[in-house]
């Protein structure tokens, strides 16, 4: 049996922090292998990277993801209950109802109902001296979301439950104060969606039909048994988290089109023949989340290393993505890639890996790749805007990433009517 490598320390989580994103692969390229041990919050882990072990990781005969994840994500970013911490059947019966969310027709939708939110959002834009893009989309994204989702929003209400939503993925692994309010805000917000649910259920609001919060205050369990109305919160907020949190993916979009003019100008004129491809890579390139975490489900041997049963594992999504034997040039930004690949099932892994209806990949790539394009157009053709000097390197450190500066613009006019507008 090859002994699997191990990390020289004690325990690694503040090695991690510090750069949560590379440090899985750094570590596997060192090793020359695509699994190592450590110890992450004083508990022994085995980190994986690369396609390969992205296949073993969703292998469900190995692996279960029930008490995987670390409790601080778990009551922030999560939830407790959800559909990520459920195994076989149960997983698979509650995935379908997300599936079943994400139609062709819903998703396009959403993505038209964000497109109008956009533009009214711009009119203020237009009066201010600077906007921090990261910041503004959240509001719009919130807005849409809700709407498409059937979740009753108060224009006195938009800010605050913008703020819940925000904090639960953007302070979720931050240590301190800003972590416990990432606690406070999912406590909150499961709440206010929780008094949604029972009123959906007793009639006291109107659901649309197909509706988010309609389907899942009506779904029943395996045994036949509605979801409790805290775990049925949870699910909501599984829908409306990340999309706001698709905020990110945006931003970095905006970064590659500063950085490559040359699409964005291709993009004005309306040319879409890359737009699926420059989305697909700026998910790819750019870090979003950088790992998921399982459990062994028993003892096994791969590639001669042993995984005990019980062990903490987690998958290097972000290493994985940029991994050498799927993708040529991986640390280069190249959107025309993706017209000859596609990184297959396990080798292009931003939202999780596998099959959706069966493995732990988020139903919501659609929704993603959807706003993101909404997104690119609007930024692309229907305003225009300056870059000001600023910190454009990527913060790291950071859980999400994001540019230093959060990717500034300033002068924002509207294309079709200002006079600058030269294609």
């Amino acid at each position: 049996m090859t002994k699997m490598p191990q990390e020289p320390t004690l325990d690694a989580t503040a090695q991690l922090l510090r750069d949560p994103y590379r440090y899985i692969a750094t570590r596997c390229r060192r090793f020359g292998a695509d699994a190592f041990r450590t110890r992450l919050l004083l508990r022994p882990t085995i980190c994986m990277s690369g396609p390969d072990a992205a296949a073993l990781f969703y292998d469900e005969a190995r692996f279960e993801r029930q008490g995987a994840m670390p409790e601080p994500v778990r009551a922030t970013l999560l939830g407790k209950g959800g559909v990520q911490g459920l195994d076989d059947e149960e997983h698979r019966h509650r995935k379908a109802l997300f599936v079943s969310l994400m139609t062709q027709d819903r998703v396009a939708a959403l993505g038209a109902r964000f497109g109008e939110e956009l533009a009214v959002a711009a009119t203020r834009w237009r009066s201010r001296s600077g906007i921090v893009l990261y910041d503004a989309l959240h509001e719009p994204l919130t807005r849409a979301v809700c709407a498409w989702a059937g979740v009753p929003l108060a224009e006195t209400e938009v800010r605050r439950r913008t703020r819940q939503l925000v904090a639960m993925f953007d302070a979720a692994a931050s240590i301190g104060p800003r972590h416990l309010r990432s606690r406070l805000a999912r406590r909150r917000a499961e709440r206010w969606l929780s008094r949604l649910i029972r009123d959906a259920r007793g009639g006291r609001i109107e659901t649309p039909l197909g509706s988010a919060l309609g389907e899942i205050a009506a779904h029943r369990d395996l045994r036949g048994q509605p979801l409790p109305p805290r775990i049925a919160a949870v699910e909501l907020l599984n829908v409306l988290r990340p999309t706001v949190a698709v905020a990110v993916f945006i931003t970095f979009a905006a970064h590659a089109l500063h950085l490559h003019p040359e699409l964005r100008v291709r993009f004005r004129a309306g040319d879409d023949t890359d737009l699926d491809a420059f989305v697909q890579e700026v998910r790819r390139f750019y870090p979003f989340f950088p790992a998921v975490a399982a459990r062994v489900r028993a003892a096994f041997t791969w590639r001669g290393m042993h995984f005990p049963k019980g062990r903490r594992a987690m998958l290097d999504l972000f290493g994985t993505d940029r991994d050498a034997r799927t993708w040529s040039e991986p640390h280069e930004f190249r959107p025309e890639r993706f017209q000859d690949e596609d990184g297959g099932a396990f080798g292009f892994i931003p939202q999780g890996g596998g099959e959706v209806r069966i493995h732990h990949r988020c139903p919501g790539e659609p929704v993603t790749t959807e706003l993101m394009k909404v997104a690119v157009r609007f930024l692309s053709a229907k305003i225009i805007y300056d870059v000001p000097e600023q910190d454009l390197g990527i913060a790291w450190s950071r859980l999400p990433a994001l540019p230093h500066s959060r990717m500034i613009i300033r002068d924002v006019r509207t294309a079709a009517t200002d006079p600058r507008h030269i294609l």
